[in-house]
């Protein structure tokens, strides 16, 4: 009786078993029949009601959602990227040919950004004009003084030849402005290749100013409204009379807002429209539209680091040119004639540092008036006009 008993509870325990069984792979295959009947489901597209998240939980959801937005794309691996489309833009920049012209970005500027944040809240201003100067320690001062001449509106950009910059950090504007640093070199080396004219593409009017200039008489917001009034693509402020003139045309003239021609000494004007006795202004200070300086910047030549006779060729980048071209009277400054670059030349053959420079500067222009004009030559006689 037992034995039978024990057998017939064994038979049972078996029998529960295999339905046991039998349920788990009905309900797989079930399971699976369903699973594939009904398209996929991403998890990150799935909104739940609100009602069952605490407030915690609902912000946590949003940034976790905002994140996941700008996440990179899932199974980034190899097998999933989209094959490169074939494009061929032939407008595009060159070497930008293959890009779609959607995302190319051809220029961009000297604003400063942060790190972290939304790119598009960076900026609470962007400035309209960019102001340079190159700079050495030793004319702090005046730097100072001439910086706080300019608004908010411009961005200022210091080149510094001497290898000092933290130290300006002491001035409160310095926090916020550019410095670029290379030893010994001088304003035009640092423009020709700093101050790209897609580069600084975001600015009406680009200041490329030496550093010792006196500016109690300046005020710059007033300088650009009558550069504007006057339709001036190339200008400075006019110079007081007494101080580092070397022109009759950059005189200032009391009487006037604005000059475009002067009278010079007796041959040194051919024709009253060309420099120095219209269409010019001189290289200490000058004022460039962006379309002027983008023409203006590839006239400068990459050897010819202190831009002697550029002055006189400034004319070929605006139409008319003793219209385009001006002094600015009714704002002016004084030229200090301080011979700080000068310092930074090399004794030879036991002559003062700054005699070597000034040497350099003579034969540049008498080389850059030689590459001018056989750049003419070469160009008449390429389309048949010599």
């Amino acid at each position: 009786m037992m034995k039978g008993m024990h057998r017939s509870g064994v038979f049972k325990k078996s029998n529960g078993t295999a339905k046991l069984i039998i349920t788990t792979i009905m309900g797989i295959v079930v399971g699976y029949f369903i699973g594939v009947s009904f398209p996929s489901v991403s998890i990150t597209k799935v909104i739940l009601p609100s009602g069952i998240y605490s407030p915690f939980d609902m912000t946590m959801h949003e940034d976790r959602s905002k994140a996941l937005e700008r996440s990179f794309p899932e199974n980034l691996g190899s097998g999933n990227t989209p094959e490169t489309p074939k494009i061929y833009v032939p407008t595009n920049p060159r070497g930008a040919e293959s890009l779609p012209p959607g995302i190319v970005v051809a220029e961009t500027d000297l604003y400063l950004r942060r790190l972290w944040g939304e790119p598009s809240e960076d900026l609470k201003k962007k400035p309209k004009y960019l102001v340079t100067f190159t700079v050495g320690w030793g004319q702090r001062g005046n730097i100072d003084a001439s910086i706080k001449k300019f608004s908010a509106d411009f961005q200022i950009l210091l080149f510094h030849y001497d290898g000092v910059v933290t130290e300006w950090d002491q001035y409160e504007w310095s926090k916020q402005a550019i410095h670029i640093s290379v030893r010994k070199q001088t304003k035009w080396w640092y423009a020709k290749r700093f101050l790209h004219p897609d580069i600084v593409a975001a600015y009406d009017y680009i200041f490329i100013w030496d550093e010792d200039l006196g500016v109690e008489h300046f005020n710059a917001d007033k300088y650009i409204q009558l550069v504007k009034k006057h339709g001036l693509e190339i200008s400075q402020p006019g110079l007081e009379p007494n101080n580092g003139l070397t022109w009759q045309m950059t005189k200032r003239r009391g009487d006037k807002e604005v000059h475009k021609d002067t009278e010079e000494k007796p041959g040194w004007c051919s024709d009253p429209h060309l420099p120095p006795c219209a269409a010019f202004v001189e290289i200490m200070a000058p004022v460039f539209s962006r379309a002027a300086w983008r023409c203006v910047w590839h006239m400068i030549q990459n050897d010819l680091v202190h831009g002697w006779g550029l002055d006189f060729a400034l004319r070929r980048c605006v139409k008319p040119a003793h219209e385009k071209i001006g002094v600015v009277d009714s704002q002016w400054i004084i030229h200090q004639v301080v011979p700080s670059l000068g310092s930074q030349g090399q004794s030879e053959n036991g002559e003062a540092p700054w005699k070597g420079v000034r040497d350099r500067c003579k034969s540049e222009w008498a080389l850059f008036q030689d590459r001018l004009a056989n750049a003419d030559k070469a160009y008449f006689k390429q389309i048949g006009k010599e």
